[in-house]
């Protein structure tokens, strides 16, 4: 059987259907095989995702950086000398998307207009009306200054586009404001530009590479962001619908995040 071939007007009418609300500021997270055969490719699916939250709207994307690492051991094997002697710098308006988070945060960071925000892992791309306030140059990378806050703060969406529960970037914001006990943080140094000059800067933020809380000793049966999205949803936070020919969900911003407090701190006490 042929692949379901996908336009931009059905793309923008299902996404209007599935809840995203017009001028409003939506996050996105897309796997673009789900979708079936978008006719344009990821150009179809931004201009379909701009189209549904209009003109007075911002569309986000998580991007992060390609070559961000947390120390040398997150290199391959043999190349940490050169990456010692020649650090790659960070800088947000040309520095690559995470390749693994798919072809859609990439287009959306070079599309004419886009601003990205200042913190090298954490980052996002924004375009539209409030794009520049959401994607602010503050050095926040998921706490109470970052731009998940301000999404959570403008009444934002997160669109889950055919991805998968558990790249739900949001929750790392939840993890970063809940009080709830043992939460781990990371420290690192990347270097970074900022004008005209370039050098390294100390981040310390959530560990989001082993985990910001010892989800391990919850016993889950499925990644935590996957469990935390999945009780939300059963619980009444969120919708489930169909976009193209991907399952998705589309949850508020605030709910989740509210839920997500709710669900670490019940889980490992108020700090």
């Amino acid at each position: 059987m042929p692949p379901r071939a996908v336009t931009r007007s059905e793309l923008a009418r299902e996404l209007r259907e599935l809840g995203v609300t017009p001028g409003g500021a939506l996050m996105v997270h897309t796997r673009m095989s789900a979708l079936g055969w978008v006719v344009g490719a990821a150009e179809t699916v931004v201009r379909a995702l701009l189209d549904a939250v209009g003109p007075e709207g911002t569309l986000v994307a998580y991007t992060s950086w390609e070559e961000h690492a947390y120390d040398d051991a997150d290199r391959p094997e043999g190349v940490a000398d050169a990456y010692r002697a020649e650090p790659p710098v960070f800088d947000p308006p040309v520095s690559e998307a995470v390749r693994d988070h798919g072809r859609v945060p990439e287009r959306i960071r070079t599309w004419p207009g886009a601003v990205r925000s200042a913190h090298p892992e954490a980052s996002v791309a924004a375009l539209g009306a409030r794009a520049a306030w959401i994607a602010h140059p503050h050095a926040d990378g998921y706490g109470s200054e970052s731009p998940f806050a301000r999404l959570v703060e403008a009444g934002g969406q997160v669109l889950m586009l055919g991805a998968p529960l558990d790249t739900i970037t949001l929750l790392h914001h939840a993890e970063a404001v809940a009080h709830a006990r043992g939460r781990r943080e990371l420290t690192y140094t990347v270097w970074v530009r900022e004008g005209e000059r370039a050098g390294p800067r100390t981040v310390t933020d959530i560990d989001t590479r082993d985990g910001a809380y010892d989800y391990a000793s919850l016993g889950l049966d499925v990644d935590e962001f996957e469990a935390i999205a999945t009780d939300a949803l059963a619980a009444g936070t969120g919708k489930r619908g169909r976009v193209g020919a991907a399952d998705c969900h589309l949850f508020d911003a605030r709910a989740l995040t509210g839920f997500a407090v709710a669900w670490l701190e019940d889980r490992f006490g108020r700090a």
